[in-house]
């Protein structure tokens, strides 16, 4: 299991080597690894044109890191289950909750036992939903009141979607 991407079980499994920050053009082989396509975000986010652009304060940041752990977020909110449980119950809310179909990391099924567990009535079944005549995934729809849920997944999606399938997740926006 150790070789399998986790974010998207069907891509090859690497390792994002850093580049020494002096390197200004990566090569990019896109036939084997997305996360080398993630070089050249580092490439754009180090440049100081950008940095000015953008008002960063020189000094403030050394290098820019994808998915900074290092930041002390606060996390006070664990689990939105709660707020959902909430806005079912008394909200005139819509929501769409997604998920891409081949994400380990946070996969399909649970998001929808999790919503399950909100015990919200099913208004429309699980059926499929069509791009350019294809297959772009599932959707099932719920409401409660005047709380409107709707959860799709994404076919072919990883664990952020709308890097994987672009097109599939702005129709899905759009519907």
């Amino acid at each position: 299991i150790k070789s399998i991407d986790r974010a998207h079980v069907l891509e090859h499994s690497c390792i994002l080597i850093l580049l020494p920050r002096n390197y200004q053009n990566p090569l990019i082989n896109n036939e084997l690894c997305r996360t080398q396509h993630y070089l050249l975000a580092y490439v754009w986010a180090d440049d100081e044109n950008v940095r000015e652009a953008l008002h960063i304060k020189k000094g403030s940041i050394d290098r820019w890191t994808r998915c900074n752990r290092s930041i002390a977020y606060k996390k006070d909110v664990e689990d939105s289950f709660g707020y959902h449980l909430n806005f079912s119950r008394k909200e005139s809310l819509r929501a769409l909750i997604y998920s891409g179909d081949q994400d380990m990391l946070v996969p399909y099924v649970s998001t929808a036992d999790w919503i399950n567990e909100l015990k919200v009535p099913i208004t429309g079944e699980w059926q499929p939903w069509f791009v350019d005549g294809q297959v772009a995934g599932y959707v099932t729809e719920f409401k409660l009141l005047s709380y409107h849920l709707v959860y799709t997944t994404i076919k072919g999606g990883g664990h952020t979607a709308p890097e994987y399938k672009p097109r599939e997740c702005l129709a899905m926006m759009d519907r």
